[in-house]
């Protein structure tokens, strides 16, 4: 089978990690997959935060839980209730995306981005999740100050990235019924 297809299959999102922390190479090449993805008119408005102090990380875990439950969202607010829920998974190292607010496709652009990202992790057998309450915690304009977010920029999504505790298991099987075609 082709390699590329491979890794699509093979991609799980993954919610238990080693303690170790990924090599820089790796996430340099993890980084390196974000910014090779398309957007729209090349516009490129994406701003990558990467996070490896496990005390921030923390803090930016309960910052969300705390979001999460003051909100009218029932099984959010539920779920940020949830004793030693840990959005990240607890992950030694964790990505925000961010884009510029006056974009003209941020949300698919970041899309591509973290896809690339999790499809080149997976590659290098690492483990990632795609965390869309992560950005819970960046609601709070003086949490953008304080992780460096440039100003006119807003976080959509978080990645948690870390060595896997088990392989993936089998592919899940998908709907193929899906599919219209006019020939």
């Amino acid at each position: 089978m082709n390699q590329v297809l491979e890794t699509i299959k093979n991609r799980r999102s993954v919610r238990r990690y080693q303690d170790d922390q990924i090599k820089d190479e790796e996430l340099d090449d993890i980084l390196e997959s974000a910014i090779y993805a398309p957007t729209g008119h090349n516009n490129q408005p994406w701003h990558f935060t990467i996070i490896q102090d496990k005390g921030l990380i923390n803090q930016i875990n309960e910052g969300a839980n705390e979001v999460m439950r003051g909100m009218d969202i029932e099984w959010i607010a539920q779920m940020g209730k949830t004793e030693n829920l840990h959005i990240f998974h607890r992950a030694p190292t964790i990505i925000m995306v961010s884009a510029r607010k006056d974009a003209l496709t941020p949300l698919p652009d970041c899309s591509a981005a973290v896809q690339n990202m999790l499809l080149a992790a997976e590659s290098m057998n690492i483990g990632s999740c795609w965390i869309g309450l992560a950005k819970l915690y960046f609601l709070n304009e003086e949490n953008m100050k304080k992780f460096n977010i440039p100003e006119g920029y807003e976080v959509h999504f978080g990645v948690s990235l870390g060595y896997k505790v088990r392989e993936n298991p089998n592919p899940l099987p998908r709907n193929k019924n899906v599919f219209t075609y006019f020939r």
